[in-house]
C-alpha cells in the first residue's frame, strides 16, 4: 500500500489581506492535522485561471509528493465541474480544484496517465456557492491525506474531456524588411519587472535580438526598437540599467534589466506580444 500524502502545495488568487486563504488552511488544520502545508503564492492575479497555470506549470518539477490545491476560480458556484486528479505512477501525486484548465499542464508536465474524478457537492447547509476553496476542495484534499483513494471522493472521469487551455505558442514571420521574426507572448511579469515570454532558447538565436511589437488586437508589426537586446548567461553580464535577454530559471527566454525593470523600462505587460527579429544588417 502506497504511503499517505502528507504534504499540501497551495496556489490561489486569494490574496492574503482577506481571510480566504487562512480559513482554507484552517480547514485543512481541522480534517488532516498531519498534513503540511506549503503555501506556493496567493498573488496569483485574480481570476486569471491561466497565470495560475503557469505558476503550477513552474512550481511542479520542484515538488515532492503531496497534493496539490489549486484554486483560480472565476466559475465558482457554476456548473463547471470540481475535480481531483492523480498521475499514474508509484509517486502520491494529486491535484485538486476546478475543472477550468489550471491543474492539467502542471499534472501532464510530470506524467501522461492521469486518472480523475468529479467531486461531490459540499453539505447544502455549509456550501456558500461561493467558497469551494473551504467547503469543497479542502475536504477532498483532507480525505487524500487521510487515505482515502481518489474513487472515494468522486466519480470517475474521462481525463480526455478535461479542461485544456489553449496557451500560446511562438510562432514564425517574415517583417516587412525580409527579417525573420519569432512572435511569443509575454507569459509572466515576476516582482522584479522580469518579463518571462513563451519562447525557448533555439541553438539558432542570434547573439542579439532586435525587438519587435505587435498590435494587440490585429497582431500585425508595429516597427522595430532602435535597439538592440543582447542576450547573456546572467544578470552580471549587463551593465546596471541595462535590458537584456537570458534564459531564465524555467528554461525560457527572458527580457530583463540588471538591478532594474524591464516590464517599467518597455512598458510592456503579461499577454502583450514580442517579436524576436534578427538584427538588422
Amino acid at each position: 500500500m502506497s504511503p499517505r500524502p502528507d504534504t499540501v502545495f497551495f496556489l490561489s488568487d486569494y490574496g492574503t489581506r482577506d481571510e480566504f486563504a487562512g480559513v482554507v488552511r484552517a480547514v485543512l488544520r481541522r480534517l488532516a492535522p498531519a498534513a503540511t502545508v506549503i503555501d506556493l503564492t496567493h498573488e496569483v492575479p485574480p481570476f486569471d485561471v491561466a497565470a495560475g497555470a503557469r505558476a503550477l506549470a513552474r512550481s511542479i518539477p520542484h515538488l515532492g509528493d503531496g497534493v496539490v490545491l489549486g484554486v483560480v476560480d472565476p466559475g465558482v458556484g457554476s456548473a463547471r465541474r470540481r475535480v481531483a486528479l492523480r498521475v499514474a505512477g508509484e509517486r502520491q501525486r494529486f491535484f485538486v480544484g476546478p475543472d477550468n484548465g489550471l491543474l492539467l499542464p502542471a499534472a501532464e508536465l510530470i506524467g501522461a496517465e492521469i486518472e480523475a474524478v468529479e467531486l461531490a457537492g459540499a453539505d447544502p447547509v455549509q456550501d456558500a456557492a461561493t467558497f469551494d476553496g473551504r467547503d469543497v476542495f479542502a475536504p477532498a484534499v483532507a480525505s487524500l491525506c487521510n487515505g482515502a483513494p481518489l474513487g472515494d471522493i468522486g466519480s470517475t472521469l474521462d481525463s480526455s474531456s478535461l479542461v485544456r487551455l489553449l496557451l500560446p505558442l511562438p510562432r514564425h514571420a517574415t517583417l516587412a524588411d525580409g527579417r525573420a521574426v519569432r512572435w511569443c507572448q509575454v507569459g509572466w511579469v515576476d516582482r522584479f519587472g522580469n518579463l518571462q515570454l513563451s519562447a525557448a532558447p533555439t541553438d539558432e538565436d542570434p547573439d542579439a535580438f532586435a525587438l519587435a511589437w505587435a498590435d494587440d488586437d490585429q497582431n500585425a508589426p508595429k516597427g522595430m526598437t532602435d535597439r538592440l537586446v543582447r542576450r547573456v548567461d546572467a544578470f552580471a553580464d549587463l551593465r546596471l540599467g541595462e535590458l537584456g535577454m537570458i534564459v531564465d530559471a524555467n528554461g525560457r527566454l527572458a527580457l530583463v534589466v540588471r538591478e532594474g525593470s524591464a516590464a517599467e523600462q518597455l512598458g510592456v505587460g503579461t499577454g502583450q506580444l514580442v517579436g524576436l527579429a534578427e538584427p538588422p544588417a
